[in-house]
């Protein structure tokens, strides 16, 4: 029923379009114009007023044929630079750029898919259950559309991200998110005439990373230091460092220990740095430590899990339960109530210009989707 051809043209017709964080307006109205004539209700709500972008989360809604509970269908629509002027190429069932840019397979591959589903079950009048399907904005970036929207819109309770590479399992597990924004602020003097009066900033942070722990922390958590910035000259003993990064962890308070024990070898280091202006209170640590993003955990016997299972058997195929490191926007769905797991649509070395996809495995994802969207009808349950 899925039309591989077809499926391939969406998706090379969606990838040339420019949607790069907060500019996700284009695609949208494509996305709308070609799922509003299936029959969906289309619903854009005000995300866009409160991330920058130059639209809204898109939100598209199809009536059931069968008494079901609704169920949620989740991609975002932007993309990482470099994503704009996208050139696909497609060579022996796999699709490329031209090496200048992003593919922008994650996650118009999943978009591409989510429509040539719905066109599948349209065309061959196929029983379903209430459908909506939620295409977000600024994923990307800190997955800011789901967090700006507004759960009221949304009645299912469950349903499916398509966000991941791996066609085989189903992302049931991800950690929480921490990140953190830490500003060492020292005291500039001439390097080379007077250093004495000057307070290293640089020094300061070097001492309190170097007694970090970084990288895998233990099995359920990571932490990283991502960027560290500092503007000025060699002949001047610099001021101010700026250090971001980022915690995660399956365990809450884990992630709670290690965001606390990085802060707190910052300010040790300020605290005991041998060169101090008490009257100006330096050197002095600002500390900005923002939740990212929430854990989820799925248990084995929800439906989300059974009816994603009991779909890959029926098409011969296995579908593994997995633990990733990684977030998405079913974080935060996850947090508004709706449990979301995670599937994949084959994308590869994502977020690089070398970025790649199987034309076959973006199918078996369609197929697959297709599956479960019946079986959730027959069954009728949640």
């Amino acid at each position: 029923m899925i039309n591989r051809q077809r499926l391939g043209e969406t998706f090379q017709a969606l990838a040339a379009i420019d949607s790069v964080s907060r500019t996700e307006g284009r695609i949208s109205s494509e996305i709308k114009k070609m799922l509003e004539p299936l029959g969906g209700a289309v619903f854009i709500d005000d995300a866009g007023r409160h991330t920058g972008s130059d639209t809204g989360n898109l939100i598209i809604k199809f009536s059931g044929t069968r008494q079901a509970p609704p169920l949620m269908l989740n991609a975002h629509m932007d993309t990482v630079e470099p994503g704009n002027g996208v050139k696909t190429q497609f060579s022996d069932g796999v699709f490329k750029s031209d090496g200048t840019t992003v593919l922008g397979a994650d996650d118009k591959s999943a978009v591409a898919v989510i429509i040539e589903t719905m066109r599948a079950i349209h065309e061959n009048g196929l029983e379903h259950g209430p459908l909506e399907l939620v295409f977000t904005i600024c994923e990307e970036i800190g997955l800011l559309g789901a967090k700006c929207l507004d759960e009221k819109m949304i009645s299912a309770k469950f349903g499916y991200s398509l966000d991941t590479s791996d066609t085989e399992t189903i992302i049931t597990q991800a950690p929480a998110s921490n990140r953190f924004d830490l500003t060492v602020h020292g005291k500039a003097a001439h390097a080379g005439a007077e250093p004495e009066k000057g307070i290293n900033a640089i020094s300061v942070a070097g001492r309190a990373i170097a007694g970090l722990e970084l990288g895998r922390i233990d099995s359920e958590t990571t932490a990283n230091i991502g960027t560290i910035q500092c503007d000025g000259a060699t002949n001047i003993v610099p001021e101010q460092v700026r250090v971001r990064g980022e915690i995660r962890s399956h365990s809450p308070d884990t992630l709670k220990r290690v965001s606390d024990g990085i802060v707190g070898a910052f300010q040790a280091a300020a605290e005991n740095f041998e060169t101090r202006d008490e009257q100006a209170g330096l050197p002095r640590i600002d500390v900005d430590m923002e939740e990212m993003f929430p854990a989820t955990s799925i248990p084995e016997e929800h439906p989300v899990i059974q009816h994603a299972r009991a779909a890959a058997e029926r098409l011969g195929r296995q579908l593994t339960a997995k633990r990733t490191g990684g977030g998405s926007d079913a974080n935060i769905f996850f947090s508004k109530g709706i449990v979301t797991g995670v599937i994949g649509t084959g994308m590869q070395e994502v977020h690089t210009v070398r970025e790649w996809i199987r034309l076959e495995d973006m199918a078996r994802t369609a197929a697959l989707l297709l599956e479960i969207i019946g079986l959730h009808a027959s069954r009728g349950q949640g």
